[in-house]
């Protein structure tokens, strides 16, 4: 593997016929484009972070962003910064200190993808599935995590399968909210789907009694069972009713940053980092104390030996 400084500046000098060998100083004098010109100018890059997504995206008691997505970014940050020939400074670096500073940007499930094509936000670190659909309206980072649509019920309830439902409550613009829309299009008798705002404001419906379950993705279902003291009232049920690959967000026809993300997690692979962050956050103690106990699947560690992970 080349070392960090090298493999990153290299990648995107390539994009301009520079060839690897020319190394880092031949690198510095590429000119940068798009996203990667812009967060230069403004000194910031804007990282779009859901509020709830445990593990991936979620604030901690003191109210700063963490999780898996969010370690993934401020990886690529780091990445960026190098590219740009700036330092990364810490969240709480003086105002009068010159670098690049991470800016977070809270984002909701429905207007996410709007935010990055708009520019309010460079990339979006949470727990968003990549498929064909939305590839037509963003680009995406290599796949992170792989998860599935699942049912949140109550324990001692008679839901075992959608086919159960009465109502359900699933978040808005999400691809939950999709595959439930068509699996109960035609069930009779008729079945009441809330969207809301959020697989929060989901599950206070499910505990208040208001719906017969949740759908979400199973992580984030689990996330919620280890956060809520009450949540051992209810368990996943039923068999995955999709597949959703996450991936981290960013925007169409701008090659340059694209290939810095990928050389990012071919980085974060190689060294570890990855891994070392997927057991920080699945297989150790979140902050409130809970463990998912989530070891990772073979499918994805293959996913991650495909980008460089050592054996």
């Amino acid at each position: 593997m080349m070392p960090h400084r090298f493999s990153v500046l290299a990648l995107i000098a390539g994009l301009f016929g520079l060839l690897a060998a020319f190394g880092p100083a031949r690198a510095q004098e590429v000119v940068l484009t798009g996203t990667l010109k812009a967060v230069q100018a403004r000194g910031t890059i804007l990282l779009g972070v859901r509020q709830e997504a445990v593990p991936f995206a979620f604030k901690n008691k003191g109210g700063q962003p963490v999780g898996f997505s969010v370690d993934i970014c401020r990886g690529i940050a780091a990445d960026v910064a190098t590219a740009i020939s700036q330092p990364l400074l810490d969240d709480d670096a003086p105002a009068w200190q010159r670098g690049l500073r991470i800016v977070f940007v809270p984002v909701a499930p429905d207007a996410r993808l709007q935010k990055l094509v708009s520019g309010e936000i460079d990339l979006e670190c949470g727990s968003t599935t990549d498929n064909a659909e939305r590839e037509k309206t963003i680009a995406f980072s290599p796949i992170f995590y792989l998860a599935g649509t699942q049912l949140l019920a109550p324990v001692a309830s008679r839901v075992r399968s959608w086919r159960d439902l009465t109502s359900v409550a699933v978040s808005a613009g999400t691809t939950n909210a999709a595959v439930i829309k068509h699996l109960v299009a035609a069930a009779t008798p008729p079945v009441r789907m809330v969207e809301t705002d959020g697989v929060a404001a989901a599950y206070d419906l499910l505990a208040a009694g208001s719906v017969d379950a949740i759908a979400s993705d199973d992580i984030l279902l689990a996330g919620l069972v280890a956060l809520h003291r009450d949540a051992k009232r209810f368990h996943l049920v039923g068999e995955f009713l999709s597949f959703e690959p996450y991936a981290i967000g960013l925007r169409r026809n701008d090659p340059q940053f694209s290939a810095l993300v990928r050389a990012s997690f071919e980085r974060m692979a190689a060294t570890g980092e990855l891994a070392r962050r997927y057991r920080q956050w699945f297989t150790e103690p979140l902050p409130n104390g809970a463990n998912l106990r989530l070891s990772m699947s073979a499918q994805l560690a293959e996913m991650y030996r495909a980008l460089g992970q050592p054996d």
